[in-house]
């Protein structure tokens, strides 16, 4: 646009040169003529260049019209387009947020639940450390201790032998109340067991930080363990439970600890010769599981013997009844052979009955001159 205003100034320019110029020439000069044929034509040249430069200029006109028009469909497109992505950005943002609230949400609700299971699980192990302090208190007093070892074997007994093959707490002859008495036959007769738990000693064994405070605390242990094993001999190795019976010659001491069991066997053998002197056998909750199966055993045989009478009288009628059987056995054999011998005849006479039948059917009944005898199978009479 400001290239065609300044072509038009150019010509407006040369305009007025070409006016003054003819205005100042002679009238009679060639030259000017020349020139002033020059400038017509030059003139000319000039209106059709504004004539090019106004269509150029118009042409400019509508491309930048075009131009502006292109310009904002597409900025207004591309503000749309704009607009939609950012729509589209807003809805994923909110649709990813509210799912992440969500998973956020299972998340903590998760882990609240889980850290109430854990406060569940600290109460709980606080409880149980709680039980263990007071069970140690248990355990520090003598009664309540030998009462401990009491409810463990009662456990085991009952879980290993029938009702009638032990008593608990059962009373003697001399006054004393035995653990349990397993109930054997003689021999070698009811055995006593009574439940010892020398857990003090053996507790300062394991708490001594040097070699004489572990022997002191090992002399102690084999102390009093054999004590133990002097006071069951004294109280419940052959005595009397009644007028009619008595206690076995020797009685179980139940040790319900493992780790005391196991530390006399391997340490402290003057305490096991002193057991074997005085028939007084140490057994653990292992051991004494084993001591019950043997035992359970016996009292199967023992009850076994109780019923062989009963058993060989039984056998005894299972032999009439077999005798008896093997009788009428042979009856229906010789019932059998006389009905086979019956079914052999019967089927001799249905042969013959059919070669009669054969033969009667092959006569030809139009020839008047047949032999009576034709029909004559000449068989034995008897044969029936």
């Amino acid at each position: 646009m400001i290239e065609g205003l300044l072509v038009v100034l150019v010509v407006a320019v040369v305009f007025l040169a070409i006016v003054v110029l003819r205005s100042q020439r002679s009238t009679d000069d060639p030259v000017a003529d020349v020139l002033d044929e020059r400038l017509s034509d030059m003139i000319l040249s000039q209106q059709a260049l504004v004539g090019k430069v106004d269509t150029v200029s118009k042409q400019q006109v509508e491309s930048s019209r075009v131009l502006t028009d292109s310009f904002g469909k597409s900025h207004q497109q591309l503000s749309e387009a704009l607009v939609d992505r950012l729509n589209k950005v807003e809805a994923a943002m909110n649709k990813n947020l509210a799912s992440s609230a969500k998973e956020t949400s299972e998340h903590l609700a998760g882990l609240k639940e889980r850290l109430g299971v854990i406060d569940k699980a600290q109460d709980n192990i606080k409880a149980l450390s709680e039980q263990v302090v007071s069970l140690q208190h248990v355990l520090d007093d003598n009664p309540a201790r030998g009462a401990f070892g009491e409810v463990q074997l009662a456990d085991i007994v009952e879980s290993m032998l029938p009702a009638f093959a032990y008593q608990m707490q059962a009373p003697l002859a001399n006054g004393k109340l035995v653990d349990c008495l397993i109930k054997l036959p003689h021999p070698p007769g009811p055995i006593s067991v009574d439940a010892k738990f020398p857990l003090k000693a053996y507790q300062e064994l394991l708490a001594a930080d040097n070699q004489a405070d572990r022997e002191r605390a090992g002399r102690q242990l084999a102390t009093d363990t054999k004590r133990h094993i002097r006071d069951i001999a004294e109280r419940y190795v052959s005595q009397p439970i009644n007028d009619e019976e008595s206690t076995a010659e020797n009685a179980l001491m139940f040790i319900p600890s493992e780790a005391v069991y196991g530390e006399l066997h391997a340490h402290h053998p003057t305490v096991i010769a002193e057991s074997h002197k005085h028939k007084v056998y140490l057994v653990s909750p292992t051991t004494l599981m084993a001591t019950l199966t043997t035992v359970r055993a016996i009292l199967r045989d023992v009850e076994m013997r109780k019923q062989a009478s009963v058993i060989q009288r039984e056998v005894g009628v299972l032999l009439v009844d077999l005798v008896r059987l093997d009788d009428r056995v042979s009856s229906l054999d010789r019932h059998f052979g006389q009905a086979s011998k019956d079914i052999d005849l019967i089927k001799k006479s249905a042969a013959k009955i059919v070669s009669r039948g054969a033969k009667i059917e092959s006569l030809d009944l139009r020839e008047h001159g047949s032999s009576p005898g034709a029909l004559d199978g000449g068989g034995d009479p008897d044969d029936g």
